[in-house]
């Protein structure tokens, strides 16, 4: 058996995002056994310090909290030219271990590809990048409130493919779907109809060179190369939404854009935004509304010691039916040593939810994948 590294395709889990490019996005170990047969294995973790405003047990002192947010095996597999798989893992909060992604890969050609099995559907941009791959260090889940069954994905087929020499990427497929508000039968004696949701995303790439991949998506190249890039994304499935006494349908959508523009040999900066609108017919009005994302970042070229250092700013904001508005800011920076294979994150959190106190935290993370 011939033994050697490569650049894994670690998140092919992820359908169609982007051809926006991840620079050496976590480097895997591949072993080959046939013409276009192999096996690659990776290995991903997260772990942070939390301090949190009144986070302790009395309500009243400052939290101290150490963290493995997350632990994830990584494993693809190519049967054939045509034929592949990933299976995927994560670890659960009840510190078992779960699949995230197992998909059956049937990959024809660029423009047109099937995938079957355990995957992320067609969403935004921060679902499609997960942890792993944002700008700041917390995943948005104030604004990113796609449902699903475990860490954005979900059950199901999808078809996908990238066009016009790999500038216009689509993804459509139907799910298994998830009822908002809690699962049928939950809180109440619920009947409800056994309808799929249907999801989809389209995304145009302006600036990225032709021939990056389409699995996934990143929210900083850290100044690789220059991105321009927009997606709109929507999600609807009849009976979707479900409280203790209603049932209606449910309805998401979202337009995102991602700017990455380099300066001259002084750094590169980063800009994005998104819009989200959420629809549960009125079933669940905390659910019910429009979300907004703005993000900024900057990456200074030079070198400090092992990596280089990449501030940003990021704001949320998500305003319900039922008029608890809940907005948070941001402020961190990013010790980028090797991309998303390894760096550290330092960040201030501020979160304010209408007529409740509000939320200072502080957190650092140290991102590795091998």
């Amino acid at each position: 058996m011939n033994f050697k590294l490569k650049r894994s395709i670690l998140l092919a889990t992820t359908l169609v995002a982007s051809s926006v490019v991840i620079p050496n996005a976590m480097a895997g170990g591949t072993i080959t056994f046939g013409e276009d047969k192999s096996v690659t294995v990776g290995l991903g973790m997260r772990s942070s310090y939390t301090n949190k405003d009144d986070g302790a047990s009395n309500g009243t002192s400052n939290s101290n909290d150490l963290s493995l947010d997350s632990m994830r095996l990584y494993m693809n597999a190519s049967l054939s030219k045509y034929i592949k798989g990933t299976f995927n893992t994560e670890k659960k909060s009840d510190e078992s271990v779960g699949v995230i992604d197992a998909i059956a890969q049937f990959e024809f050609m660029p423009e047109f590809n099937i995938w079957a099995g355990r995957m992320l559907p067609g969403s935004d941009r921060a679902n499609l990048d997960g942890p792993y791959y944002l700008l700041a260090w917390d995943y948005p889940g104030i604004v990113s409130r796609y449902p699903s069954k475990t860490t954005g994905r979900d059950d199901g087929v999808a078809i996908w493919g990238k066009l016009f020499d790999g500038a216009l990427i689509y993804n459509v497929g139907a799910f298994e779907g998830h009822n908002v508000g809690g699962k049928p039968g939950v809180g109440g004696n619920l009947t409800t109809g056994d309808e799929l949701l249907y999801a989809g995303r389209i995304q145009y790439d302006f600036w990225t060179p032709n021939g990056a991949p389409a699995y996934y998506t990143g929210s900083t190249t850290f100044g690789a190369v220059d991105v321009l890039s927009i997606g709109v994304a929507a999600q609807y499935q009849k009976d979707g939404s479900v409280s203790t006494t209603k049932v209606g349908d449910y309805t998401g959508w979202n337009i995102d854009a991602l700017l990455e523009k380099k300066l001259g040999d002084s750094g590169a900066v980063t800009l994005e935004a998104a819009y989200y609108e959420y629809d549960t017919d009125g079933v669940i009005t905390s659910e019910d509304g429009n979300a907004y994302l703005a993000g900024i970042g900057y990456i200074f070229s030079d070198k400090v010691g092992w990596g280089q250092f990449q501030p940003y700013f990021r704001y949320q904001k998500f305003e319900p039916d039922n008029n608890i508005e809940t907005k948070q800011y941001d402020y961190g920076v990013n010790y980028v040593i090797d991309s998303f294979n390894a760096k550290v994150s330092a960040t201030y959190s501020k979160t304010e939810v209408t007529a409740t106190p509000d939320v200072d935290k502080f957190v650092v993370g140290l991102q590795l994948q091998f």
